[in-house]
């Protein structure tokens, strides 16, 4: 009706294999399959038990898309939107944390914001692209399979404290296969 709000349930994708001590954004990454059907039946379980709508948007990264994949499998209507993308790190995506280097990541420290790290994608961008995500699904419930990065910049919009200056105000990720929200 004219009063419905926005329901976002979102979920981390599972656990990538190879991420570990590497920056990865828009990487694709595989996952264990067992994960990805176990996250997809915790999915499913929460959308019968909420009676939410059978369908799920993913971004278009595999350790994402391959849950919707799943879900397609029980009977979902799986979506993927390049507005719910993973942070473009640039020249830094796939890189080991050490061989991006201390000067590079001081240097996105000095401009949290709109540095584009690795010539990528600012969390300013970023913010645009959630903020983009959630007015098309304003009137709507959402589950959602998504990227660390894309989750903390929605929970931040949510919390709506002022724009993060440095990273250590930035908060951490949730866990892999972590269920987040409604807010």
């Amino acid at each position: 009706g004219p009063g419905a709000r926005m329901t976002l349930v979102v979920w981390r994708h599972p656990r990538p294999i190879g991420a570990a001590g590497r920056c990865i954004g828009r990487t694709d990454l595989r996952v264990d399959p067992r994960r990805v059907k176990r996250l997809a039946r915790r999915i499913l379980m929460h959308a019968r038990r909420h009676s939410m709508p059978r369908e799920v948007w993913t971004s278009p990264l595999a350790r994402c898309a391959c849950v919707g994949r799943c879900l397609k499998r029980f009977g979902f209507i799986h979506h993927t939107s390049t507005d719910l993308l993973e942070l473009d790190f640039g020249a830094w995506d796939g890189l080991s944390w050490d061989d991006v280097g201390r000067e590079a990541l001081q240097a996105w420290e000095q401009d949290f914001l709109h540095h584009a790290p690795g010539g990528g994608e600012s969390l300013a961008q970023l913010s645009l692209r959630v903020e983009r995500f959630v007015a098309a699904h304003a009137r709507s419930t959402c589950l959602v399979v998504g990227h660390g990065g894309w989750i903390n910049a929605w929970r931040w919009q949510q919390a709506r404290p002022p724009a993060p200056a440095t990273a250590a105000l930035w908060p951490a990720p949730p866990l892999y296969g972590q269920r987040v929200g409604p807010l």
